[in-house]
């Protein structure tokens, strides 16, 4: 409905053109929005004050202008000028009898739109580092990036997932040095376990499968060969030059491939981990990304290319720097060190020109909230490789907060101390966990409440969604058990006999839900669509507590029922796209 309110407003708006109007102005002058309070009408517009200094008149003038030049519709009782200048839409019955009968007959896809014009849109998410499992701040992440590649790809974008697999550099090394000293202790040899290594279960678990995968003979190394000529661990000596000289020690000792069948075992049996878990989760991607891969490709030694070839790279204390500041950047970046290792600046930037090259043309990269520094640095090296900077977006997922009763559960992946997304959603849910991340903006911090989430009451704004659904299943078994059907055809026909307040209040928040998945797409912010779904379903429950569906006027009845059968479709479709179920029966 504000979609074609809209075109009315730009039919009316090209009318006027050449005589009240000096040309038709842009698209987006136009906006159109549901008003607040009923006696202001269903939908208004400030168009006219927009556009009146530029038309040379008064904003209540031109807004009669515009009413005066206003097609005629079905959809709209009058259009009214009100306060300094806004046009007031007041709608006909026959308005929201129509919108119903589009649920009806769009079913799934009632809410779906055009928006995005198949623009290509690739959405980077969770991208955890394969260095334990996913822990429930992760969690957060997938909930978001996998919501909104759903919402974008409903309102018309031509959406990709990917997961960004950070399978090279130094963490993956502690990783593999960890397993392999757990393997070591498992083979009876004693060592002292670095500061800084990881710590869960987990390596343990990777020790253990190295032992039954490996040949012994070749990874297996005394204690003392491996300490020999170490420095002193943590706090006496510098933990990182401690694990950084075992990582070493450890290349010495096993060889090359040796160390690589270490860290590819570890890392393979971290990717099955985190691809099951986002699995059980309702998270899928079309793409998993290597940072190895892309290394080996020649992807980032052809982004070094591009920016050489437009003198942006130059040479200082043997390393080789982008001129970084020239594109906003806070300061220069080394791409090259001394000793020759590429950066991981360098592997960024080289994967988002790899993104652009594949066709993309919009960027968004979900990412933790500690990495607000990486926004500029990569656009900067965008613009520098001669691509749109403003193509990346990059939501930054605010920090989720565990609590079990009044206790604040810590996390610290290397510690760990961190309650893993598995676990969370073994003592949750699924459903509850896809809704609690989302209740709030991503970019605001989280309280993750578990007893709420377990919950089967009111409050628990899940249960309370799903609810409406299971209930109006079960008004459709109360309907068989008396022996009758329903009439769609006879109920949307008879739409005009839905004038109690509470069947209004349920037609006007049903018709929301195409605006609410757009403005969802366009902001980029999942929590609208499960607020909407909260207030629907506090509608529809209102209605079942004030009025009785299943009546025997049979007109009466059908209109009903085929209202709270579209009340059922739309939660159906909103929980889809947010990853919960749609119960039958709770």
């Amino acid at each position: 409905m504000k979609q074609e309110l809209e075109q009315l407003l730009r039919a009316a708006l090209s009318r006027l053109a050449g005589s009240t109007l000096s040309q038709t102005p842009p698209v987006s002058a136009v906006v159109v929005e549901r008003t607040r309070e009923a006696q202001h009408g269903d939908f208004s517009s400030n168009v006219a004050l927009r556009l009146a200094k530029a038309a040379r008149k008064s904003p209540r003038e031109l807004a009669a202008a515009i009413v005066a030049a206003l097609p005629s519709n079905a959809l709209v009782a009058r259009a009214e000028v009100a306060g300094a200048g806004f046009i007031n839409f007041y709608l006909t019955p026959a308005a929201y009898a129509g919108e119903l009968e589009s649920i009806h007959a769009h079913g799934a896809r009632y809410g779906e739109s055009a928006l995005g014009a198949r623009e290509r849109v690739l959405v980077e998410f969770v991208s955890a580092n394969p260095t334990g499992p996913l822990h429930v701040g992760h969690g957060r992440q997938a909930a978001y990036g996998a919501t909104l590649a759903n919402i974008l790809a409903a309102v018309g974008y031509d959406v990709s997932r990917e997961y960004y697999v950070n399978d090279a550099g130094r963490q993956m090394d502690i990783l593999a040095v960890s397993a392999w000293v757990r393997y070591l202790e498992l083979c009876g040899e004693e060592l002292p376990f670095p500061e800084n290594g990881y710590r869960g279960d987990y390596v343990r678990a990777l020790a253990q499968d190295l032992k039954s995968a490996a040949a012994e003979a070749s990874l297996r190394r005394p204690a003392a060969a491996v300490l020999a000529q170490l420095p002193a661990d943590a706090p006496a000596g510098d933990k990182e030059a401690y694990i950084d000289a075992l990582i070493a020690r450890a290349r010495e000792l096993l060889g090359p491939a040796g160390f690589r069948e270490v860290l590819e075992l570890s890392l393979e049996a971290m990717l099955t981990d985190i691809r099951e878990d986002l699995g059980e989760f309702g998270v899928t991607f079309d793409n998993w990304c290597s940072e190895h891969t892309l290394a080996a490709s020649g992807a980032i030694n052809h982004a070094l290319a591009v920016l050489e070839s437009q003198h942006r790279l130059y040479r200082k204390g043997g390393a080789l720097w982008f001129r970084a500041t020239e594109f906003g950047d806070e300061k220069d970046r080394v791409v090259v060190r001394e000793n020759g290792q590429k950066t991981y600046f360098a592997s960024d930037i080289a994967y988002h020109l790899n993104k652009r090259e594949r066709g993309f043309s919009r960027l968004i990269d979900v990412l933790g909230a500690d990495h607000h520094g990486y926004v500029a640095r990569v656009r900067a090296g965008l613009a520098a490789m001669g691509q749109p900077p403003d193509c990346l977006e990059v939501p930054l997922i605010q920090f989720v907060s565990l609590y079990r009763g009044s206790e604040k559960i810590p996390m610290g992946k290397r510690e760990a101390q961190f309650v893993t997304l598995r676990e969370l959603r073994t003592e949750v849910g699924n459903d509850a966990c896809r809704f609690f991340y989302l209740m709030r903006s991503h970019d605001q911090p989280l309280d993750f409440d578990l007893e709420l989430a377990k919950s089967r009451s009111n409050e628990n704004p899940v249960y309370y969604i799903q609810y409406a659904h299971a209930r109006v299943a079960s008004v459709m078994k109360q309907l068989a058990a008396r022996g009758l059907a329903v009439d769609r055809a006879a109920g949307l026909a008879a739409a005009a006999r839905l004038t109690e307040s509470h069947e209004q209040a349920v037609l006007q928040t049903l018709t929301r839900y195409p605006e609410v998945l757009e403005q969802a797409a366009e902001n980029r912010a999942p929590h609208a669509l499960a607020h909407y779904l909260r207030e629907l379903a506090h509608a529809f429950h209102t209605y079942y507590n004030a009025q009785v569906f299943i009546v025997e006027d049979a007109a009466l009845r059908n209109a009903r029922l085929a209202l709270v059968l579209a009340v059922q479709q739309v939660v159906r479709n909103g929980l889809t796209l947010l990853g919960v179920s749609a119960p039958e029966t709770m």
